[in-house]
């Protein structure tokens, strides 16, 4: 496993551009794709991409904030103690990777921009507390949890088809949790992924001394949010508990009435309980604003990416590509396999769009209609779609972002590892869409 690790990373580091340069690239790409497979003039081609380029502002600001939300969360003081108690017993280089991979899964599960951000956090404080471990495979590790995040609790397909209003709910109605993240059979594998994932991640853990790259000392674990000593009226208001605990309280309260008054488990729903519980947890507002801005730099690569991905998905859609895709895919699926094909064509496009909630939009009525016609499971069939959004996440340098921004790490130096992940549970996940369209 150490040379496969060792001459996937070699690869990695010779090709593999920085995010920005992969989305020109991929840009470049879709383009061309469009042409050759649609017709699509290189003028009609631009305009799409142009016109697009700002199509999922609203969509970018809800991604936004709910990353933003979890890094709030993984940053409050209790979150943190938390950390500190979690790793205190891991001593050891293939403990530290277990325990990584471990948290940053269940975090995951919980919330993804949770998840995406804890993962890094737990990983860069075990690259400052176990000698002789090798600081870019606990990063990627960390990282790894994220694999999960779309069949947890803020899975983009799942929690949209499970909202009133949704804009397929016309052809499929609504889809409860129950038969999406909640059925057996997705549960099993979201277990059957956080149990060995660890193990298998830490098997990668190089065993010779020169091969093993520890955290630079000079990259910070732990972020300052002391509160100012200053004593106007102005610094009491900032450092004030009543009007943080206050506005922390108020915005669960809502949160709480939502669901009793009928509401359901949405994205916009999951952003609101995650902010305000932070804004409660960090009990005053200079605190949660220090952490807030620290947030922000971490975030600056996915703001400005996010178009270039607005664009692709506009040339896919505008072209055709993407239907046209989706709709091969479809032309050769049974009731049996339909989640199988849904699953890879899903993994494909999300290397170009990698939005499961975006692609979701244009693929989605294909596949919902192929189910219909099928007589396939609605369900799985949507479950599918996501599991392959959220499986080649592994190797779509847009989401890694964070991680590299945190740990100061290049994508070239996680890549190789990340590569292996993407094999690993992709055995996982086509087993389970097989089991679920011939079985269950």
């Amino acid at each position: 496993m150490n040379s496969l690790a060792n001459f996937f990373t070699r690869i990695m580091s010779r090709y593999l551009p920085d995010p920005l340069v992969v989305a020109i690239l991929l840009t470049a790409l879709t383009v061309l794709f469009a042409m050759l497979s649609q017709g699509t003039g290189l003028i009609a081609a631009t305009m799409f991409w142009g016109d697009g380029f700002w199509n999922l502002l609203a969509f970018t600001m809800q991604m936004t904030v709910i990353l933003l939300a979890g890094y709030m969360m993984a940053r409050t003081p209790l979150v943190d103690w938390l950390m500190e108690k979690l790793i205190a017993p891991v001593t050891t280089p293939r403990g530290a990777v277990i325990a990584a991979t471990l948290i940053a899964g269940v975090a995951s599960w919980m919330n993804w921009g949770f998840g995406l951000v804890i993962g890094t956090l737990i990983a860069q404080k075990l690259g400052h507390k176990v000698r002789g471990l090798h600081y870019p495979l606990v990063i990627a590790a960390g990282y790894s949890g994220f694999v999960i995040y779309g069949i947890g609790l803020s899975g983009s397909i799942p929690l949209l088809i499970n909202t009133p209003g949704h804009f397929l709910e016309g052809t499929i109605g609504l889809v409860p949790l129950s038969e999406t993240i909640f059925s057996p059979i997705v549960l099993v594998c979201t277990l059957v992924i956080l149990v060995t994932m660890p193990f298998f991640n830490a098997m990668l853990h190089p065993t010779r001394a020169e091969d093993i790259k520890e955290v630079d000392p000079g990259t910070q674990a732990v972020f300052s949010v002391a509160d100012s000593g200053r004593t106007t009226v102005s610094e009491r208001l900032n450092n004030s508990a009543i009007i943080g605990v206050g506005m922390g309280l108020f915005g669960l309260a809502y949160a709480v009435l939502y669901l009793w008054n009928g509401g359901g488990i949405t994205l916009n729903f999951v952003n609101t309980v995650f902010l305000f519980l932070s804004v409660l947890l960090f009990v005053t507002p200079n605190r949660f604003l220090a952490a807030l801005n620290d947030g922000v730099k971490i975030l600056g690569g996915i703001i400005i990416q996010y178009p270039f991905y607005a664009g692709i998905l506009a040339i896919l859609s505008g072209s055709g590509l993407v239907v046209t895709f989706a709709n091969w895919f479809a032309s050769f699926s049974t009731a049996e396999t339909l989640p199988l094909w849904s699953f890879i064509s899903a993994g494909l496009i999300n290397v170009f769009v990698p939005s499961g909630g975006g692609q979701w939009v244009i693929q989605g009525p294909v596949m919902m209609e192929a189910a219909r016609q099928l007589n396939a499971s609605v369900p799985a069939t949507a479950v599918a779609v996501q599991m392959g959004d959220q499986w080649t996440n592994m190797v779509q340098p847009f989401w890694l972002l964070p991680a590299l921004a945190i740990s100061g790490l290049k994508l070239s130096d996680i890549m190789g590892y990340m590569v292996l992940v993407l094999f690993y549970t992709g055995a996982i996940f086509v087993a389970t869409v097989l089991a679920w369209g011939f079985v269950f």
